[in-house]
């Protein structure tokens, strides 16, 4: 009987298992077609890596591009200095009114402040009392020059009249003269100077507010600053080693932090003869036609083409591999081997390629796609 249960036990286990793999070879693992992963073997060098299946990482080769070296700078819009008119009064005394603010646009003889001057009405009553003494003069003149017609007066006292009356002349012409300087209108006597825009722009600096005292043209700022920004300046600094790329008179593109779309022309008008002796930089000033968008102030990034075009080896974009702030390439290092090579890679070409500036040579070969590569090493 014990028999008997013993074999009908191991019937029933030989047919389950005999079940269980005809069910299980009716489906198919993925993973089984699936190459077996590469496995990567770490050389002496960390830079070198071993890996037992190669084929599965590509190799391109860089091509050649022959391109003009490129230098970017950043740079500050800054009005032209020759453009640039500070508006002064000679008159001291008293604001009363002003008809401009900071960053206002204005126009040539437009009025801009009114200032109450003692200076402009002692300069009116010494007008007043040359045209006085003028008048009085003259009379004296006419008198002397019929006396003496008449024999009544010497010649003596005929010159000495008309040196009186030459002097009177110039004492008016003087103090009309004054009056001109300090702003003023003869025909209008008055203690207001009126200040207008001695050009049209912006004004870019204030230094005087309502009621403030206007000093002597000696120990006082500018009242206002006015700026043609019709053509504007930008200030670039370029390192010494750089200088070499910039030339006086080439044309350089400007694009605008603010407008990033837009690329402007400028020509390179003067390259600083001074370093700054602290950062090692030169000053290089553009020049060009404001296109209504620029302002002072304003930061900005410059690019200088080289004279000489220099062979450039191009390769994909996913065969460099950026790492803790650099860039890396994979090389084959012979056998199932590769090296880590650092580069330093230039600008983009479309579609989907990069220049490398330096660290390989047009012909040689890389990984396509480095972070592939890279992956798998970390794994």
């Amino acid at each position: 009987m014990n028999s008997i249960l013993f074999a009908s036990a191991g019937l029933s286990l030989a047919l389950a298992v005999l079940l269980t793999g005809c069910g299980a070879s009716g489906k198919t693992d993925p993973k089984a077609e699936a190459p077996p992963p590469a496995s990567v073997v770490h050389d002496g060098d960390v830079n070198v890596i071993k890996v037992d299946r190669p084929e599965q990482f590509p190799l391109v080769n860089a091509t050649q591009r022959d391109t003009a070296p490129e230098l970017h700078v950043t740079g500050v819009v800054s009005p032209d200095v020759s453009r640039t008119v500070p508006v002064i009064s000679l008159a001291s005394g008293r604001v009363v009114e002003i008809r401009a603010r900071l960053g206002d646009s204005v126009k040539k003889g437009q009025l801009l402040m009114r200032i109450q001057s003692a200076d402009v009405s002692s300069a009116f009553s010494d007008y007043r009392k040359a045209l006085a003494d003028e008048v009085l003069v003259r009379a004296q003149l006419d008198r002397a020059m019929l006396l003496y017609d008449k024999g009544a007066m010497a010649q003596k006292e005929v010159e000495v009249a008309q040196d009186a009356a030459a002097k009177a002349k110039v004492d008016v012409e003087t103090t009309a003269e004054r009056l001109h300087v300090l702003g003023t209108d003869l025909n209008h006597p008055t203690g207001i100077v009126d200040i207008f825009a001695p050009v049209s722009g912006v004004i870019t600096e204030q230094n005087v507010t309502a009621s403030a005292g206007v000093k002597t043209l000696d120990n006082s700022p500018n009242l206002f600053t006015i700026a043609d920004l019709s053509s504007i300046w930008i200030l670039c600094d370029v390192y010494e080693n750089d200088l070499s790329n910039v030339h006086l008179g080439e044309n350089a593109e400007v694009r605008l932090n603010a407008y990033p779309g837009r690329v402007f022309a400028a020509r390179i008008s003067n390259l600083g003869s001074v370093l700054d002796p602290n950062l090692r930089t030169a000053k290089v000033r553009l020049e060009l036609r404001n296109p209504g968008l620029m302002r002072p102030g304003m930061f900005v990034t410059a690019m200088f083409h080289g004279l000489k075009k220099q062979a450039r080896a191009v390769i994909f974009a996913s065969a460099i591999l950026h790492l803790h702030d650099r860039e890396w390439v994979y090389v084959p290092a012979g056998g199932n081997s590769f090296r880590r090579v650092e580069v330093v890679g230039g600008n983009m070409v479309p579609p989907n390629l990069q220049e490398v500036l330096s660290g390989i040579t047009p012909g040689d070969q890389v990984v396509s796609n480095a972070l592939v590569l890279q992956n798998t090493v970390e794994q």
